[in-house]
C-alpha cells in the first residue's frame, strides 16, 4: 500500500513582513490613505504653519503690535526687493508723506531715494519667547532698529498690520482648539451616555440638545457675550468667549455619537465584550468609541473652523474680544468704515487669513475623514 507523500510548507520568514502592510497599525493605514489626498496634505501644511507662527508670534512679528506712530497713519504696504541699481540689496523702498494740492488729503508717495535695508534674525524690541527666554531677535526686521517698514501696511494709528495679524492669529487659532476640546468632551460624554444607557438619561440629554438647537445661534451668542463684564482682563475675556462658543457647538456631535451608540449596543462585538466581563468603561472606550473615529475626526476638524468663524463674528460685532486684546475679528472691526474700504484695503488682510485657515482646516478634515473611514475606498 503506497503512502501519499506529505509536503512540508516552507516556513514563512515573518521578519520580511514586519514593516509591510500586513503588520501596519491602524494609524499607519490612515496615514497612507491620507497622503493620497493632495488637498488635505496641502491644508495640513498650511494649518501647521499657522499654528507654528501663532506659537512663536513674538519671533515672527517684526514690531510690537501696540507701537503706534501718528505720522504713519494708513501707511501703504511695501514690497520687498532683493536688488537695486548697485546689485544685491535686501530692502524696501520708502514713502514720503505729501498733501494733495486740490483736496489737502495726506498721501504717501514712493521715494526711490529712501530705502530701508532689511535683515534676517534682526534685532528689535525685547520679548520673552514662550514666556521663558528673553531675547530681541526677530525673523525679519530692519538693520537699523529705529527704522520702520510695513509689508502689510499700517492701520489708523500707524501700527504694523503684519505684526498685529500674527499676534491676532495666536488668539483666534488657539481659541478654536480650546473651544473644540470643550465641545468634543461635552459631545462625546453626553452623547455616549445617552446612547449607551438610553431610558431617562437619553430623554433628558436629547431634550437639552433639541432645546439648544432650536435657539437662534447668533442672538444667543450676542446675549451670552454681552453678559460678560467689559472690565475683564484679556485672558478672562478669552476664557469667557471660548466657553460661550463651546456651549453651542457640542450638540451636533452629541447627536451623532448618541445615534451610533444606539446602533452599536446590539452589535456582536459589544455583546461579546460584555459577556467576557469587560467593564462598561472598557466597552465604551476600547470597543465602541474607536468605531466612531472617522465621525469624531470629521467633527473635530470641522468644529475648529466653526469656532474661528464664531470668534471672528463676535469680535467683528464688538461683542467678542475687546481691545487691547488682538484677534482676527478685532482687527477686522478696524475696517468697519468707508475710509478703510476706499483707501486702506490692506486692513482686510486678517479676513483673508480667516478664509485661508478655514479652507485649509476643511480640506484637512475631509482628508482625515476619508482616511479614517475604511469604507471610503
Amino acid at each position: 500500500m503506497s503512502q501519499t507523500p506529505t509536503t512540508t510548507a516552507a516556513p514563512v520568514n515573518m521578519a520580511n513582513l514586519r514593516g509591510g502592510i500586513e503588520y501596519a497599525s491602524q494609524w499607519t493605514l490612515m496615514w497612507h490613505r491620507f497622503r493620497k489626498h493632495k488637498l488635505a496634505v496641502a491644508g495640513m501644511v498650511v494649518v501647521a504653519l499657522f499654528y507654528l507662527i501663532a506659537l512663536f508670534a513674538e519671533f515672527f512679528a517684526p514690531f510690537d503690535p501696540e507701537e503706534a506712530n501718528s505720522r504713519l497713519t494708513y501707511h501703504p504696504p511695501q514690497s520687498i526687493h532683493f536688488f537695486d541699481k548697485d546689485g544685491f540689496r535686501f530692502h524696501v523702498t520708502g514713502y514720503r508723506l505729501e498733501r494733495d494740492p486740490h483736496t489737502l488729503k495726506p498721501i504717501f508717495v514712493e521715494d526711490d531715494g529712501r530705502k530701508t535695508d532689511l535683515a534676517l534674525f534682526a534685532r528689535g524690541h525685547k520679548y520673552k519667547l514662550l514666556g521663558l527666554i528673553e531675547t530681541d531677535v526677530h525673523l525679519l526686521g530692519p538693520k537699523d532698529p529705529n527704522e520702520r517698514f510695513f509689508i502689510f501696511g499700517a492701520d489708523r494709528m500707524g501700527r504694523d498690520v503684519l505684526s498685529r495679524t500674527i499676534y491676532g492669529g495666536r488668539f483666534t487659532m488657539s481659541l478654536g482648539l480650546v473651544g473644540v476640546c470643550i465641545s468634543v468632551l461635552l459631545g462625546i460624554t453626553l452623547g455616549g451616555l445617552s446612547g449607551y444607557y438610553g431610558g431617562k438619561i437619553d430623554w433628558v440629554v436629547m431634550r437639552v440638545v433639541e432645546y439648544i438647537i432650536s435657539l437662534p445661534t447668533i442672538p444667543i451668542w450676542l446675549a451670552l457675550a454681552a453678559a460678560l463684564p467689559k472690565n475683564w482682563p484679556p485672558h478672562l475675556q478669552y476664557l469667557g468667549i471660548t466657553v460661550v462658543i463651546s456651549l453651542i457647538g457640542w450638540t451636533e456631535l452629541a447627536r451623532v455619537v448618541r445615534g451610533r451608540f444606539l446602533a452599536m449596543r446590539g452589535e456582536v462585538f459589544v455583546i461579546a465584550a460584555k459577556l467576557d466581563g469587560c467593564s462598561e468603561r472598557r466597552v465604551i472606550f476600547r470597543h465602541m468609541l474607536p468605531s466612531l473615529a472617522s465621525h469624531i475626526i470629521a467633527a473635530v476638524t470641522l468644529a475648529v473652523p466653526f469656532m474661528i468663524l464664531s470668534e471672528t463674528s463676535l469680535s467683528f460685532l464688538g461683542l467678542g474680544l475687546q481691545p487691547p486684546s488682538i484677534s482676527w475679528g478685532v482687527l477686522l472691526k478696524e475696517a468697519q468704515n468707508i475710509r478703510s474700504i476706499a483707501s486702506a484695503p490692506w486692513l482686510f488682510i486678517p479676513g483673508a487669513c480667516v478664509v485661508l485657515a478655514v479652507l485649509s482646516l476643511n480640506f484637512m478634515g475631509d482628508g482625515l475623514r476619508d482616511a479614517a473611514d475604511p469604507y471610503s475606498h
